[in-house]
Parts: C-alpha cells; sequence; structure tokens
C-alpha cells in the first residue's frame, strides 16, 4: 500500500540516490552495532573483569576501552545516516516544492478564486514537507529500526542457547542512566544556523506570497518562467543554511553519547578497582533497550504515513488540476497585433454564476473603449477575456481576425499590456519593475519609459534612483508613485492593446493629473479598454459601453448615453453628487 501510493514520487530520490543509499547503509551500521554489537562487547567484558585474575591498571583499562570503540561505531554511524538522509530529503522537499510552485504558474486564474493564498502556501510550504517525511524518513526507519530491533533479538536468541541457565532474566526490564553533559558550542552553532535558516525560510514565502498575490500580472508580462527561478534561487539558499543546521543538530545526540560512554568506562574502572561486583545481567539489559527503542519507533512510522496520505491528497489536488485554459497543440504564429477585437455570441460563468452572456461588439484598432456599469456587471471579465485569463464556454474572441485560443498564451499576452487599479511592484529595484515589461531592455530604455509615463523625477529625487528598492508590493512608495511605474512598464513593453483597469481610482488630484496625462500619451495608436469606476478616466475614451448583469445595454459617446440611457445618467449623476458633497465649502 506505501509503496503503491506513494511510488510515484520516489524518482524525486534518484538525483540523490548515493547520499540516500550511503544514509541506509550507515543506519544499518548504527542498528547491527546498537542491537547485537553493545550487548555482545558487555556479554565477553564483564566475565573477564569480574574473574579472580581479573587484569588491573592499563590492561584494565585498554580491555574495557572496547565500550568506547561500539559506542563510536554506533555513534558514526548514527551521525552519518542522519546527515544523508537529511541531504536526501532535503533534495526532495525541494524539488516537490518547486513542482508544486510549477504547476500553480499553469493554472488558469479561476482555480484562484476557487482557493485562497493561505491555503496554497500551505500546501507548497506544509505539506510538502510531510511528503518528504514519507518517503524519507519513513524508508529509513523501516530499515534502520527492524535491523536494530533483529540484531538485538539475535544476540538474545544466541545468549540463551549458549547460556541456557540465563534464559529466565530475558523478561527482566531496566534501563541504565547515563551521564550526559552539556555542550554549549554545538548549542551556539545550532542557534546560529537555525535563524539563519528561518529568516531564508521567510525570504522563500515572501517570494511565494507575491507571486499568488499578482498571478494576473505574472501572466500578463509572461513572467512564469522569471518567478520559478526567483523562487528556486530562494529554494536552494534555504536548502544550504537548513542543511548546516542538520549538522550540527545531528552531532549532538552522538557526541552525548560517547559522553555517556566514557562515563561508563570511568565507573566500570572504578568499580572494579574497588572491587565492586558487577552486575551479571547488564548484557542482556542492553540488549533488551536496544529491543525496546526500535519498536516504539516503528510504532510512530504508521502515523507519519497516514499524515502523509492527507497531505499527499491536497497536493495531489494542485497537480493534477486540469487547465480551463489549455495551450494550442498547434498555435498560430503571431504578428504584431493591428488591435481589431471582436466578441462573438460570447458568453461565460464562474460555476453557475452568468458573467457574460451574449457578448457581441467589435472594437477597431486605436479605438479607446470605457466600460461602465455597477460593481459585478461584467466589465473586468470582460477585460480578462482577451488576454486569455479565461476561455469562453460559448462563442469566441477574435483579435485581427484569429481566435485567440489560436496562439500560444505566451505570444498573446506580449502583445497585451496591464496597468491595474492594484499596482504590483516586487521587492526589487525601480529599474527591475520597469524592465518586467520587456526581458533585455537597456537602462536608457527604461528611463526613457519612466519619462513618458511622468515618473523620472520623482525616481531621481529617491536615495540611488533608479536602483532604490521599493519594499514588498511596492511598500516604500505612495500608490501614485507605484502607479506612474506600472505605467512606465506598460510603455516599456509597447503593446498594441492595453488593459486599463481602473489605475486611478484610490489616488488624489495631483497624482490623478500626473497619470491621466500619461495614460492619455501610451493610448495613442492603441486599442486600449478601460474599465471605469470613476468617469473622470473616461474623458478621452471614443466610445462607452454600458454593462448590467453580464450584458452590454448601450453603446455610445458620454452626451449620447447620458441622453438616451436611465442606467448611465443615474451612474454618472451619482459620482458628480459623491464628488460634490466631498468638495470642500468656500470661504
Amino acid at each position: 500500500m506505501f509503496l503503491k501510493r506513494f511510488g510515484p514520487y520516489f524518482k524525486y530520490l534518484k538525483p540523490v540516490r548515493v547520499q540516500f543509499g550511503l544514509g541506509l547503509a550507515f543506519g544499518a551500521i548504527a542498528a547491527a552495532a546498537s542491537g547485537a554489537g553493545l550487548p555482545f562487547v558487555i556479554k565477553f567484558l564483564v566475565p573477564l573483569i569480574t574473574a579472580d585474575d581479573a587484569p588491573v591498571g592499563l590492561s584494565l583499562l585498554l580491555i574495557i576501552s572496547t565500550v568506547p570503540i561500539a559506542f563510536t561505531l554506533r555513534a558514526v554511524g548514527s551521525f552519518l545516516n542522519a546527515y544523508y538522509m537529511a541531504y536526501a530529503g532535503m533534495h526532495v522537499l525541494e524539488r516537490l516544492r518547486f513542482m508544486v510552485f510549477s504547476k500553480i504558474q499553469e493554472l488558469p486564474l479561476a482555480f484562484f478564486h476557487r482557493n485562497s493564498v493561505g491555503d496554497l502556501m500551505s500546501r507548497v510550504m506544509g505539506d510538502t514537507s510531510q511528503l518528504q517525511s514519507a518517503l524519507v524518513k519513513v524508508v529509513n526507519s523501516l530499515v534502520k529500526e527492524p535491523a536494530t530491533l533483529f540484531s538485538a533479538i539475535a544476540f538474545l536468541i544466541y545468549l540463551t542457547i549458549t547460556e541456557r541457565e540465563t534464559a529466565f532474566m530475558l523478561i527482566a526490564l531496566a534501563s541504565v542512566p547515563a551521564c550526559v553533559f552539556p555542550i554549549k558550542v554545538i548549542g551556539s552553532r545550532i542557534l546560529k544556523r537555525a535563524k539563519q535558516a528561518q529568516k531564508q525560510a521567510g525570504e522563500v514565502t515572501t517570494v511565494l506570497n507575491e507571486n499568488l498575490g499578482s498571478v494576473r500580472e505574472v501572466r500578463a508580462y509572461n513572467l512564469e518562467q522569471r518567478e520559478m527561478n526567483r523562487f528556486e534561487t530562494a529554494c536552494r539558499r534555504f536548502f544550504k543554511l537548513s542543511l548546516k543546521t542538520v549538522k550540527y543538530d545531528k552531532a549532538l545526540s552522538p557526541m552525548i553519547e560517547l559522553v555517556s560512554a566514557f562515563a561508563i568506562v570511568f565507573a566500570l574502572y572504578v568499580a572494579v578497582e574497588k572491587s565492586i561486583a558487577p552486575e551479571i545481567i547488564a548484557a542482556i539489559l542492553t540488549a533488551l533497550y536496544m529491543c525496546y527503542e526500535p519498536i516504539k519507533k516503528l510504532g510512530a512510522v504508521s502515523n507519519t504515513i497516514r499524515k502523509a496520505e492527507a497531505s499527499l491528497d491536497r497536493l495531489e489536488y494542485v497537480l493534477q488540476t486540469e487547465d480551463t485554459v489549455p495551450e494550442n497543440p498547434s498555435p498560430q504564429q503571431i504578428h504584431p497585433f493591428r488591435g481589431a477585437i471582436e466578441f462573438e455570441q460570447l458568453s461565460f460563468s464562474y460555476q453557475t454564476e452568468a458573467a457574460l452572456k451574449n457578448i457581441n461588439v467589435s472594437i477597431a484598432p486605436g479605438e479607446v473603449i470605457a466600460l461602465v456599469g455597477p460593481s459585478g456587471a461584467g466589465k473586468s471579465t470582460f477585460a480578462n477575456m482577451v488576454p486569455r485569463f479565461y476561455d469562453p464556454q460559448k462563442g469566441r474572441l477574435l483579435i485581427d481576425g484569429s481566435d485567440v485560443r489560436n496562439y500560444k498564451k505566451s505570444d498573446l499576452r506580449s502583445q497585451i499590456a496591464l496597468v491595474s487599479q492594484d499596482a504590483i511592484l516586487f521587492n526589487e529595484s525601480i529599474a527591475h519593475n520597469i524592465g518586467l515589461g520587456r526581458e533585455g531592455a537597456t537602462l536608457d530604455e527604461i528611463r526613457t519609459a519612466a519619462r513618458m509615463a511622468n515618473a523620472e523625477d520623482f525616481i531621481d529625487q529617491l536615495e540611488g534612483g533608479f536602483d532604490y528598492r521599493v519594499g514588498e508590493r511596492g511598500s516604500r512608495l505612495s500608490g501614485g508613485q507605484r502607479q506612474r511605474i506600472s505605467i512606465a512598464r506598460a510603455f516599456l513593453k509597447n503593446a498594441p492593446i492595453i488593459i486599463l483597469d481602473e489605475p486611478t481610482s484610490a489616488l488624489d488630484a495631483e497624482s490623478e493629473h500626473a497619470i491621466q496625462s500619461a495614460l492619455e500619451t501610451l493610448s495613442q495608436g492603441r486599442t486600449v479598454l478601460i474599465i471605469a469606476h470613476r468617469f473622470s478616466t473616461i474623458q478621452h475614451a471614443d466610445r462607452i459601453l454600458v454593462f448590467s448583469d453580464g450584458s452590454i445595454l448601450a453603446s455610445g459617446t458620454h452626451a449620447e448615453l447620458y441622453a438616451g440611457n436611465s442606467l448611465y445618467k443615474s451612474l454618472y449623476n451619482k459620482q458628480v453628487q459623491t464628488a460634490q458633497n466631498k468638495a470642500p465649502d468656500p470661504l
């Protein structure tokens, strides 16, 4: 059952199969040294040192030194087992996380409407860890613990055959506490490395959170591969720091065992020198103790497998999710768009809720179209159909006479620029954020785009200028500054089709004026769709489409719609009234 359920994921162990094999081998060595080696040493050591002619002094010390030798073999085997298994395990964990993250880059926007960001982060970070435990730790336990158990049992069987009079003592239960000397240096190193690893874990989470919070922008600017590379780099740094933490963490237990072994040697030496009779049953008790530990650990394996199965179900939900916006197996070669857009009998629903109903509209190249209507009327869904964030259930969408499903998604989106209401910036330099508009853009081209977006002046005033880091999601910049950088990115992309998702709705009057000027420049000679909530953003529109309940009620200029469409007139009058109520009283 275990192999059938988890078997397909063992392929991620292939690149580290040498380390994994070494880990299992050293685990078997440590198990044999624990289960049979230690009792065997004690069995032959105790009679020797308790005989009437028992050696003393240096000879005695040399004989009983076989105890720390056995403990050393066990300690080294345990450490190398733990280290190599951790090495293999963290490699598997890195690959699993990257696999799930890569799949997320391919999924359409509809998937993110059904799943929260926090839940997806939990799947990527937490559930992959549980699956890693099943693939590596369970396999290790199924080799190491039975080896310890069987070797201890084998010694007990041997003992009962050769020493029949001691067979009744197999029912004895005991434990011998060992001296533990605190190792301060190891503890301080663990603390230091753990802090570094946790900090880097935060960096991994930040990259993931930024990506999941900007799914539209990543797809609109074809940043999927760039984001995969960025996430892989962060995971690689976390992997290296975590491995250093494991190295010190796993060294601590063997070091304590070595200290305990030397403490036992000292105690035995003193006991013999003072003629204190040693316990005859020491070997049996040691073997019994070695039987108890693996049985306890094997009992926990089933719980680990059950938890891993639950996590695997959650991961496979992501990995096996069907892409509802599939690539065309034979995509049409794309040429620079003229910008003609046509919706033919197009309908689309979010599950059972109709978002667009039988839409028929033609948009000429270079035409600026404003989309107005109440919230939930279908404006954003209409615009999102153009870059294929969704595919229609009925009808089709044409650009320059060809169905958008004929193109490769990355080619299609390379011809479309998006400026959102919430300008998404990454925690990198301003130049890098603008440069996402076109791969390989020079600093002069980036500066030119910033100048066209009315952003160059404020950028030059920042410390470092274009090298200024904007903070997480652009938190170190104002809303207007973030929006102008977003517009500069669209200028740099120089796409023939522009989608403006209410880019000035949350700005003050001064910022809105600067951005309106930049948007008018950006719109020249391009086909533009403006999702408008504030009517000030549609002043330069050639035509206005009025949406209601997923349908287009009317189309025309402001004057035509104000005179002939009651919904448009009502929306416009409400906004004018709201603006007048907010205006300051004259002195």
